[in-house]
């Protein structure tokens, strides 16, 4: 059993119900709850079949240096990069004209 963190954007409000059956929802669309390593899989299958142009992001703890693991799904507004085994998250930068 391990804390399970999931952040999701723009999904339908379908979506956002089934997670509240196995998480708590302490800020929209931010779930968090603690839960076997199948169950953090199969709740990870059903967003990613769901998203419907919307986007997930999976945080949860693991034995490795950093403590924890992380993936995305659809279309998130941070990145999740990996820098010499270190996962990093990062905002991309705009398209478009540069600021004056």
């Amino acid at each position: 059993m391990g804390m399970v963190v999931m952040v999701l954007q723009r999904v339908p409000v379908s979506l956002r119900g089934e997670l509240t059956r196995w998480m708590i929802e302490p800020q929209a669309g931010v779930f968090v709850g603690t839960m076997s390593a199948m169950v953090r899989d199969r709740l990870w299958d059903k967003c990613c079949e769901r998203l419907r142009g919307g986007g997930v992001m999976q945080i949860w703890n693991t034995n490795n240096e950093q403590g924890f693991a992380v993936r995305t799904a659809g279309t998130v507004r941070k990145e999740v990069i990996d820098m010499q085994g270190l996962q990093l998250v990062r905002t991309p930068a705009r398209a478009g004209p540069k600021p004056r």
